[in-house]
């Protein structure tokens, strides 16, 4: 993909202001937009001379800034072609074609799709999408086939729930977003599992909300600390379900006493996630009044933006009325798609749970062999291991991993306070060889950061 000189000065904005020589600017500038991703990857910029007339700058120093980014390895060049966006230690730029050198992304932990189940489910929607022609396309609450389908999803898992019960969104983190608007206010206390979902502590934290947080341990969860900061507590969120991070599964003894004094919402996202022990009961079939949400973004796929909220109808009622001012509605055809495959009970697939348990396994196995200080313990589902490392380096490893072709999601980011500085979150979504070539660079990393190797490198995104 080409840019153009226009394109790139619209990008720069007013980069010819602050202290340090024009080169040393426009260089600096550059390399945040590459990093930010706004030049993404294999981009070719325009030719110095283009932009520096676009700029209104020499030539001289739109050459300097450009071999600048050429030796720190954001750009790649060769004779007669245009400069090519790039990272430190990606060397696809130059390697042989056929040479498998792309960085392996531990950020993500999200299943590729199921092509052929997609597909079906697609083409079941799109025969079913004209009875929907005649209607305005718009339903906050989503349609009804997708809400009975849900709702027979729980009911199938020992939960007894109507469509009335449900309402549908855009994935669980829009379902969070709307719930936290609708429940809390500014400086309520929200009490979290310690670590958590990152995107839950930003949901929270720009609400403006105090967090609670407690510990989920080796050794699970503890119900009488549960308690005991839920009393104080406004709202907890929980993650009980094959806990992400951790993959550890809250056990029925813990459910049948826990009885929290505040409002309760329960992400269930990887509850169809059971690797080695029986799926887990439905959290409110001990808590009635707990909110579930869950969507299909781990059990089918992550494009696939279909999420629900579980509640009694009156707070459905609040959150359908205050979601007109972020969005009016799912997509119809998504929605139908998923009410097929929850109908055809393809969200804990035996073939799934199969390759899952695979991948862990020799996730778990690369580790002892490349990595054999770090302790990861086999969680019994979910999509991620929960890695500790003997030492505080986790924020330092994610900033130098990328310079040796992998990148990680460091602790801290689950936790608040800069704590699990040890830990870090590694998702077996992926081929066993990749994982087992990601470990041997995370390895080459942990050393080189040994050595006193420092990282420039911008927290990837995370899911």
């Amino acid at each position: 993909m080409k840019i153009s000189s226009h394109a790139v000065a619209r990008m720069l904005g007013a980069w010819q202001q602050g202290p340090g020589p024009a080169h040393q600017r426009l260089s600096d500038k550059l390399r945040l937009l590459i990093l930010d991703g706004r030049l993404s990857l294999g981009a070719a910029l325009p030719s110095e001379r283009d932009l520096a007339t676009v700029l209104g700058t020499s030539r001289t120093t739109v050459g300097t800034a450009f071999r600048t980014l050429v030796e720190g390895g954001y750009l790649a060049t060769r004779a007669r072609t245009r400069a090519t966006v790039r990272l430190p230690g990606d060397t696809a730029a130059d390697a042989p074609a056929g040479t498998d050198t792309e960085t392996i992304d531990l950020s993500f932990a999200a299943p590729s799709a199921p092509v052929e189940v997609l597909h079906a489910a697609f083409a079941t929607a799109l025969e079913q999408l004209p009875r929907h022609f005649e209607r305005h396309g718009y339903d906050r609450y989503g349609i009804a086939e997708l809400r009975e389908a849900v709702a027979r999803w729980y009911r199938r898992r020992g939960l007894p729930t109507g469509p009335d019960q449900i309402l549908i969104t855009s994935g669980a983190q829009h379902a969070l977003a709307l719930l936290t608007r609708v429940l809390l206010s500014p400086r309520d206390q929200v009490l979290i599992d310690h670590p958590t979902y990152p995107h839950a502590i930003t949901t929270f934290t720009q609400a403006r909300a105090r967090l609670l947080p407690v510990a989920v341990t080796c050794s699970g969860w503890d119900a009488e600390q549960l308690r005991a900061v839920g009393r104080s507590a406004d709202l907890a969120y929980l993650i009980p379900d094959f806990h992400n991070p951790t993959g550890m599964c809250m056990s029925t003894s813990v459910r049948e006493r826990l009885g929290l004094a505040c409002p309760t919402i329960v992400d269930e996202t990887m509850a169809d996630l059971a690797l080695d022990a029986p799926a887990p009961e439905p959290f409110a079939l001990h808590m009635p009044a707990a909110v579930s949400i869950g969507s299909v973004s781990k059990s089918i796929w992550g494009g696939l933006r279909i999420g629900w909220i579980r509640a009694r109808p009156p707070l459905l009622e609040r959150v359908e009325r205050s979601r007109p001012t972020t969005d009016l509605g799912t997509p119809v055809v998504e929605q139908l798609a998923t009410a097929a495959l929850l109908n055809e009970d393809l969200t804990g697939r035996p073939e799934t749970l199969h390759r899952l348990r695979g991948r862990r396994d020799a996730l778990r196995q690369a580790l002892a062999e490349h990595l054999p200080d770090v302790h990861a313990p086999r969680p019994p589902g979910g999509i991620t291991l929960w890695a500790t490392f003997p030492g505080p380096i986790s924020s330092r490893l994610a900033a130098v991993a990328p310079d040796h072709g992998v990148t990680i999601a460091a602790g801290p980011r689950f936790g608040i306070g800069g704590a699990f500085e040890r830990n870090i979150r590694l998702p077996y979504t992926l081929p066993p060889d990749q994982l087992a070539r990601a470990v041997r660079r995370l390895a080459r990393a942990e050393q080189a950061l040994a050595r006193g190797a420092t990282g420039t490198h911008v927290p990837a995104p995370i899911a």
